[in-house]
């Protein structure tokens, strides 16, 4: 959604300052909107405009924007926070928030006037897949790449599309700065540029959109690709690559959240069929409630406590532990495993009703379902960490931590 008219209105938004209270107050009043859309969202299988612009509205966009540039420059806890807030209305929504607000921090990868052209609205989108499984073949001036990437969250609605690639120079892989064999940029695109493919019919998160896309040999400038390696920006958000995964556990967290308080509401009133005993008044109902609470209280407290001392280490410029550089991964992954627990077990209390589709739980249970596949929620990345607790040696630019 890039263009003069919409150029001219994301402008406009930005002209006002907007704190992080304030993102966070729109986002919480955005989320009745947002479930009131949730069915739309879903069977578009992608945001529609109206929703883009309501999110747009709450600030979501522009959250981890510079200050040098007018922008409020949130930190990790306040950009979870605000997800979080907005997940409660809609995953799907939430998600595309969730990645869209990474223009911020791509922007600080770049030379700041080429990121001031680029972005020159605090509320553009970007979208796209930067793991490297690109090519770009150097030429004078920038690179040739090609390739086909999934996962594209937002590319229907985004301003700046990424691809992840690994950097060839007369056919071979070229060497990175740091004696890594393999050299992994990520280029910067108008979605424009390529071959959007609908390939996105998924069991849950339908509304993100994240469809496939590819090219064949498009040109960029050297500018506008960057390393996760090499930030271009002072600060907090770019003192360790991981920025860009850190506010992730919002929308799980955020989805436990609503699942639990509209089963909590719905025990308000309904009555056991068989017994006629009042929810309120079941020792099941009640067990699975306080359970519910407790195992999402402890994932949520993990998520932040892990993030406020991640960025207390990185304000002291400390080199971190092995068990520092894995707690916020590993809060991470299980908010992810808590809140498809949570949701599950809410499912089987509510029984037959709700596996009807205009049941939400039917939708949270896909939608949770489905973010769980995500890398950050897998096995593999329990793995890394253990293997880095055990000694090893994983490579800081992996974007884990």
């Amino acid at each position: 959604m890039s263009g003069s008219v919409v150029g001219e209105s994301m402008d406009a938004a930005a002209s006002d300052y907007l704190d992080a209270a304030e993102i966070l107050s729109r986002a919480k009043r955005t989320s009745a909107a947002l479930r009131e859309h949730a069915v739309e969202i879903e069977q578009n299988r992608q945001l529609p405009q109206t929703v883009v612009e309501l999110l747009r509205g709450t600030g979501v966009f522009r959250m981890a924007m510079p200050k040098t540039w007018g922008g409020p420059e949130l930190t990790s806890v306040q950009q979870t926070e605000v997800i979080e807030a907005l997940a409660t209305g809609d995953a799907s929504a939430a998600w595309c928030a969730m990645i869209g607000a990474d223009s911020g921090i791509y922007s600080g990868y770049l030379q700041d006037s080429v990121a001031r052209e680029m972005f020159p609205s605090l509320d553009m989108v970007v979208a796209g897949f930067v793991n490297p499984i690109g090519r770009a073949e150097r030429v004078p001036g920038g690179y040739l790449i090609s390739g086909r990437w999934p996962f594209g969250s937002g590319v229907t609605h985004c301003d700046w599309l990424a691809a992840g690639c690994l950097v060839y120079r007369d056919g071979e892989l070229e060497p990175d700065t740091d004696g890594d064999p393999t050299q992994w940029r990520v280029m910067m695109a108008r979605p424009s540029d390529f071959e959007i493919h609908d390939t996105w019919h998924t069991t849950g998160l339908a509304g993100t959109g994240s469809r496939d896309y590819s090219v064949s040999e498009l040109f960029v400038p050297e500018e506008h690709s960057f390393s996760f390696a090499i930030p271009h920006r002072e600060g907090l958000l770019h003192r360790a690559p991981d920025a860009i995964v850190r506010k992730m556990p919002g929308v799980p967290l955020g989805v436990a959240r609503a699942a639990l308080d509209y089963v909590r509401s719905m025990a308000a009133t309904r009555v056991d069929r068989t017994t006629g005993k009042p929810w309120a008044e079941s020792y099941r109902v009640q067990m699975t409630i306080a359970e519910a609470e407790m195992d999402l209280a402890a994932a949520r407290s993990a998520v932040f406590a892990s993030l406020e001392r991640q960025w207390h280490g990185l304000a002291d410029a400390e080199p971190q532990t092995a068990d520092e550089r894995v707690s916020t991964a590993l809060a991470r992954h299980k908010a992810f495993q808590t809140a498809r627990s949570i949701v599950v077990q809410l499912f089987n209390l509510v029984g037959g009703s709700a596996i009807y589709r205009p049941s939400p739980l039917d939708r949270w249970l896909r939608d949770v379902n489905t973010m769980c596949q995500h890398a950050d929620a897998g096995v593999q990345s329990l793995q890394s960490a253990g293997e880095l607790l055990l000694g090893g040696n994983v490579p800081q630019k992996t974007l884990l931590w």
